[in-house]
């Protein structure tokens, strides 16, 4: 197995802890969310783990210097910009040769979901699969009945896309955080700009790509995106002993 870990983002939402640090390096239950991802991902097989750097970008990089989790882990560094996550995977792209799918983690998602269970389930005909749940969100991705993405939904605001879509003959999830890709997408990602969402890309790209569903059963997750979830972030990984 081998991954990228999306870590380079400001954690503006975690503020004032990431005043000074990355959201990479804020602890949950006294330990880094990077070291929980990495420590998770090697328990799971990975081989090789890519991590992109922005935010306080040295330390994240002295971390893992002083750190061994015994699988090879490259840096792609994003410290003249940050790409968001489809350019930040495209930036990354020298460092993923090869055929072998790549999975896609978040740093700050904390869930109990069997990453050596869902790498083994990639199917060949898609460009990706997506970690879905039914879970309260604003923003859906919608699906039909063979579980390809068709669309997306924000329910604060009534927009989709398409634009003027039937929501209502679709399943709408809410996405996890956690995603596997073929290294196909990088050749059909040349064109895009240097800065975009993958989601983004993934809505234009589903009009001739499979990009699948994936729905755990039993599955929990927790994002560590603001200050009022790191409570919750502690109970979470007593819970699920992570």
């Amino acid at each position: 197995m081998r991954a990228m870990i999306f870590a380079a983002g400001l954690g503006t939402r975690l503020r004032p802890l990431t005043d000074r640090r990355p959201k990479a390096l804020v602890p949950v239950g006294g330990v880094p969310l990077l070291h929980r991802l990495l420590t998770k991902l090697h328990a799971a097989g990975c081989t090789h783990a890519v991590v992109n750097v922005h935010h306080h970008a040295g330390q994240i990089v002295d971390f893992l210097a002083n750190h061994d989790y015994n699988m090879r882990i490259d840096i792609s560094d994003e410290s003249d910009m940050l790409l968001d996550t489809g350019g930040g995977l495209r930036h990354a792209a020298s460092l993923f040769p090869g055929d072998e799918p790549i999975l896609l983690h978040n740093v700050d998602i904390l869930s109990n979901l069997s990453l050596d269970h869902f790498t083994a389930t990639f199917r060949p005909d898609c460009l990706a699969q997506v970690v879905v749940s039914e879970r309260p969100t604003s923003r859906y991705l919608l699906f039909d009945n063979d579980n390809r993405l068709a669309g997306w939904h924000n329910v604060n605001t009534g927009a989709t896309r398409p634009p003027g879509i039937d929501t209502t003959a679709l399943h709408p999830y809410a996405f996890a955080g956690i995603h596997l890709v073929s290294p196909r997408i990088f050749a059909l990602m040349a064109d895009y700009p240097d800065k975009f969402s993958i989601i983004d890309f993934y809505l234009e790209a589903m009009h001739n790509e499979t990009i699948a569903a994936y729905q755990p059963d039993d599955f929990a997750m927790l994002d560590v995106g603001k200050i009022d979830t790191l409570a919750a972030a502690n109970n979470f990984v007593t819970r699920y002993n992570l």
